[in-house]
């Protein structure tokens, strides 16, 4: 199923048009490199050749960049922050059910990030348009002349009934519920662009920034950078990358190669998750992904099964099992089998930048053009 959400007007248009997904070719799994990882699904006990396929997609757009998924759970719903938008859809029926520009309340059209809070106020923050917050069908928005941190916001973490974390490219801001203020954090992170940000067990913050990682318990601040085994080594010389990410404030560059060849920046982290069992995992800039089990960081590149090393996005499945969104593709790791998706086999494009997963345990994938969503394989049998 391939459908057409067409953003930018307030009466959106809607196309479908049925293809046939049986003839999406079945993904084998990759077992070369099996780990021991202190993860959920290791200690599951399942059945680990589980594969997915891609089962529909809907295109947004010719050129349009998905770059922010968000699960609304008290409306089963997702939300879709694009470059020329943000789109409420129903997951029941895959329905566009409301749209935002910034004609009808968002502050700038090119989102970056999403999140739903505890409350369901939807939190969005923009390209130079700071942050805005819709709560039923009023929306508010934060600029740093109110206390955040700057224009530009790439992240959130929800520390439920107490705060909202946000990360800007001037810092790390707290917007406190009770108070309704900001406070700012510059000088005691490794680096002000704060592009990740997800909260652990312990309610400790993780701060994946362009210069390593930080954790804030509440009271320390400690930093871990590729000196502490934060991405993987350089073994292919590919050249450093000069770009300052994937948006400056003189221009919005989201390529990642140099000379037509990928560039490598293992400080330079996109995304930040951290599993129900405390391990914390890093998507880097040609570094492949990074995780820390509380005593060391090690990695996973393209040698082990990952698809590309350049990890844009993150997302966790009830059940442990992890997704990476890359430069060269979708991943699934369940600690043990890696498979991989791409344009082939049904993705609108080949760079994942956002990654969410629903109830139903279906996952979606932001990419140019469009979303791509992946369910378990039919053909897989019994128990699998």
């Amino acid at each position: 199923m391939s459908r057409v959400f067409l953003l930018g007007i307030l009466s959106m248009q809607f196309a479908c048009s049925l293809e046939n997904t049986s003839e999406i070719p079945d993904q084998s799994v990759n077992q070369k490199n099996t780990v021991s990882l202190p993860i959920s699904s290791q200690q599951s006990g399942k059945n680990n050749a589980l594969t997915y396929q891609v089962s529909e997609s809907f295109n947004v757009g010719t050129n349009v960049v998905v770059r922010a998924l968000a699960i609304d759970k008290m409306n089963n719903n997702l939300w879709v922050g694009t470059s020329v938008g943000v789109m409420e859809v129903g997951l029941d029926d895959g329905n566009v059910k409301r749209t935002f520009t910034r004609d009808n309340g968002l502050a700038n059209e090119y989102v970056f990030t999403v999140i739903v809070d505890t409350h369901g106020k939807v939190w969005v923050g923009t390209n130079g348009g700071g942050v805005s917050r819709l709560s039923g069908t009023s929306w508010q928005t934060y600029f740093p002349m109110h206390g955040l941190g700057d224009y530009w916001v790439y992240a959130f973490a929800d520390q439920e009934n107490k705060a909202m974390w946000i990360g800007t490219w001037a810092g790390l801001s707290r917007f406190d519920y009770q108070s309704q203020t900001f406070k700012t954090y510059v000088k005691e992170l490794v680096n002000e662009w704060v592009y990740g940000l997800d909260l652990d067990s312990k309610n400790r913050l993780w701060i994946g920034t362009e210069g390593g990682v930080n954790m804030f318990d509440g009271e320390r601040w400690l930093t871990w950078t590729h000196e502490h085994g934060l991405g993987a080594p350089n073994d292919a010389q590919l050249p450093f990358s000069i770009n300052t990410g994937l948006g400056t404030r003189e221009r919005h560059d989201l390529s990642v190669l140099a000379g037509g060849r990928n560039t490598y920046n293992p400080n330079y982290v996109f995304c930040i998750k951290v599993s129900k069992d405390d391990i914390v995992w890093a998507g880097t800039w040609g570094g492949g992904v990074s995780y820390f089990d509380g005593n060391r960081w090690q990695n996973f590149t393209t040698e082990d099964g990952l698809a590309g090393n350049i990890v844009y996005s993150i997302a966790l499945q009830e059940n442990g099992d992890l997704w990476f969104g890359t430069n060269n593709g979708l991943s699934r790791f369940d600690g043990a089998h890696w498979q991989s998706f791409s344009k082939k086999d049904g993705l609108l494009d080949n760079h994942v930048y956002a990654l969410s997963v629903s109830k139903d345990d279906r996952i979606w994938a932001g990419t140019k053009h469009g979303v791509a969503v992946l369910e378990k394989n039919k053909k897989s049998g019994p128990g699998r």
